[in-house]
C-alpha cells in the first residue's frame, strides 16, 4: 500500500474506488470557503493597518509596490492552509473504506431418482424421432439445470434395473440417458411397481456408493435431504412383481414424492387399443403427494420438465462476508499536517498580529 503522504490519495480514479460511510461531511467541505468569505465581509471594515511615512523613498515606490503585491498573495497562505486542512478533516470524517463482499452459498441438495421406461412402445414416433429419444434428451437437459442434487438413473420395461446410483456426476449420468434404447431389457411389459422399488431401495441406502461424490460425513443436527422420483411411461402397468400403488403408498412412508409423465399421445380406435394409459400413473402420483403431467409433445415435455425444475429447489444458504478496510486516517493526517502548516505560518511574516 502506498504511504499516507503519496499524492496517489488524492488521485479521483482512487475515490471512486472508495465506500463512503459518511457523504454528508464531504458535503460540507464546500461551506468552509463560504465560511471564509462571511469572515472576510465582516471585518474588512474594521482591519487594523500600520501606516508607514515614505519620506524619500518615493522613489522606489514602484519596486515596493510590487514587493507588497507578492507579500499579500502570500498572506493567503494562512487561510489556505486552514481551507485545505478542514477539507481533509472532513475527508476523514466521511470515513472512505473499501469494502470486499465475499459470498459463500450452501446448499445441501436433493435426491432425485429418475425412473425411464425403455418398452418396445417407448419407440412410437409421436414424439420425434421417437418418445424414448425425445424423453432421453430433454432428461439430459433437465440434469443439467440442477445442482448440489444428486441424482440416479433406473431404465425398466418387463423388469426394473438400476443403471446408474445416485450421483453428483453429472457427465456419467448423462452418458448413461444417451446409452438408453429400446433393446436394453428384454422382457416385455411395463413394471411400474419394479421401478418405484429399485428407486426407492436406492433412497434408502446409507452407505454412498463409490461414484457418489456428495459428502459422505453425517451430521444428526442437519435437516434430512428431500427425496423425489420422476417416471416417465407410456403405459400401464403390465409386468413386475411388485403392485404399483403398493409402491406408492411404500414411497410415501419415506417421504418421497412422487411424479409422473406420461409420455405419448393417447390413441385409441377399433384396430389399436390405448398406448398410454394414464389411471395408475395419476393414481400413484396422488399418493406419492406428487403430480401427474402429460407430454403429448417435446416442447410440452421440455415444459414439464421445467416446471418440477421450478417446483422442487433446495434450500439455499448464502452468507455474505464483508472485508471493510479504512482509509480516513491518511486524510486525517492530510489535514493534520495543513493545519500544523497554518500555525507556523501564523508565526511568520505570512501571519497579521493586528488582525489577530
Amino acid at each position: 500500500m502506498e504511504p499516507w503522504y503519496s499524492l496517489h490519495w488524492l488521485n479521483p480514479a482512487q475515490w471512486q474506488q472508495f465506500h463512503i460511510v459518511y457523504p454528508l461531511a464531504l458535503s460540507l467541505i464546500p461551506a468552509v470557503p463560504v465560511l471564509f468569505l462571511v469572515r472576510y465581509y465582516l471585518n474588512r471594515k474594521a482591519q487594523q493597518r500600520l501606516n508607514i511615512s515614505l519620506g524619500q523613498l518615493r522613489s522606489g515606490v514602484g519596486r515596493l509596490q510590487t514587493r507588497r503585491s507578492w507579500l499579500g498573495l502570500l498572506r493567503y497562505l494562512v487561510p489556505v492552509s486552514v481551507f485545505i486542512g478542514t477539507g481533509f478533516l472532513l475527508a476523514a470524517l466521511a470515513r472512505p473504506q473499501i469494502v470486499r463482499e465475499l459470498r459463500d452459498e450452501q446448499s445441501e441438495g436433493i435426491d432425485i431418482m429418475l425412473a425411464m421406461d425403455v418398452s418396445e412402445s417407448m419407440t412410437e414416433t409421436d414424439l420425434p424421432p421417437n418418445r424414448l429419444a425425445a424423453a432421453r434428451r430433454v432428461a439430459q437437459l433437465f440434469v443439467n439445470s440442477r445442482k448440489n442434487d444428486r441424482i440416479g438413473l433406473v431404465v425398466f420395461a418387463g423388469e426394473a434395473f438400476s443403471l446408474c446410483p445416485l450421483t453428483t456426476d453429472y457427465g456419467l449420468l448423462k452418458q448413461y440417458l444417451s446409452e438408453l434404447n429400446s433393446q436394453m431389457i428384454r422382457t416385455s411389459g411395463t413394471a411400474i411397481g419394479d421401478a418405484l422399488a429399485r428407486c426407492i431401495n436406492r433412497m434408502r441406502e446409507r452407505l454412498p456408493s463409490p461414484i457418489d461424490t456428495a459428502q459422505t460425513e453425517t451430521n444428526p443436527w442437519k435437516p434430512e435431504r428431500s427425496k423425489l422420483i420422476i417416471l416417465l411411461s407410456d403405459g400401464d402397468n403390465t409386468a413386475g412383481n411388485l403392485d404399483p400403488i403398493t409402491a406408492a403408498k411404500l414411497a410415501k412412508a419415506f417421504n418421497i414424492k412422487l411424479y409422473t409423465i406420461a409420455v405419448g399421445r393417447p390413441v385409441s380406435s377399433t384396430s389399436q387399443a390405448v398406448t398410454v394409459d394414464e389411471g395408475i400413473l395419476k393414481t400413484i402420483a396422488t399418493i406419492g403427494n406428487g403430480s401427474f403431467f402429460r407430454a403429448t409433445d417435446t416442447r410440452r415435455l421440455q415444459s414439464v420438465f421445467a416446471q418440477i425444475n421450478r417446483l422442487e429447489k433446495s434450500p439455499i444458504r448464502v452468507r455474505i462476508y464483508e472485508d471493510v478496510q479504512d482509509f480516513y486516517r491518511i486524510y486525517l493526517y492530510w489535514g493534520i499536517t495543513f493545519l500544523l502548516c497554518a500555525m507556523l505560518l501564523k508565526n511568520t511574516i505570512f501571519g497579521n498580529v493586528l488582525e489577530d
